[in-house]
């Protein structure tokens, strides 16, 4: 739908609306204390793999044999890898997200009134902001090129920061979480228990 995003409920009964502009009829929430998650179980930790041993010729052993010993070493290897790189990336995020969480959720409680729904749209955001964050520390450090089966190519995370990105904005715009889409959400000030909505 073209034109601005609407206010969200609790932000149009704190503001009022000095334009006159027609109100959608909506569901409005009273505000709810969220109790942060449990990060560890919204983001399990894969079992650590052993370290493949690289084979050693046996004194009897073809070159053939070895070589396809060889072989499978390497496939291990960069199974074992990924995996390694799938641990640090879940232990990354993990604490990130809980970063992300103590950083927007006071803010967000107090200026557009998260409800008990919007848990799960609070979680997914945050884990959204710590895997971009991976992604592009993937990115730095192999490179926005990478060697693939048929030479040099783009470089997956690429993709998948995109994919990221682009989520975020969703959010971003859903929960005024940038200049613009905090236009026309006023900042909340103290106020007494008279003047909350949700305490008629």
């Amino acid at each position: 739908m073209p034109g601005p995003m609407p206010k969200p409920a609790l932000s149009v009964v704190r503001e009022g609306n000095p334009g006159h502009r027609p109100e959608q009829e909506s569901v409005v929430l009273p505000p709810a204390e969220f109790e942060e998650p449990d990060w560890s179980r919204e983001l399990p930790e894969a079992q650590a793999p052993k370290k493949p041993k690289e084979p050693e010729r046996e004194d009897d052993e073809s070159i053939e044999h070895f070589q396809q010993r060889i072989y499978r070493y390497e496939k291990q290897m960069v199974s074992y890898q990924l995996k390694r790189q799938a641990i640090n990336g879940t232990r990354f995020v993990k604490r990130r997200a809980k970063e992300e969480w103590d950083r927007v959720v006071p803010v967000l409680g107090k200026s557009v009134g998260l409800g008990a729904v919007d848990f799960s749209l609070v979680v997914d955001m945050c884990i959204c902001v710590a895997r971009l964050e991976w992604t592009e520390h993937e990115l730095s450090r192999e490179g926005l090129i990478t060697m693939g089966q048929r030479g040099p190519g783009k470089n997956p995370h690429t993709t998948i920061a995109g994919q990221y990105r682009t989520q975020l904005k969703t959010y971003v715009r859903e929960l005024g979480l940038s200049p613009a889409a905090r236009t026309g959400l006023p900042g909340r000030e103290d106020t007494s228990d008279e003047d909350d909505p949700f305490d008629n």
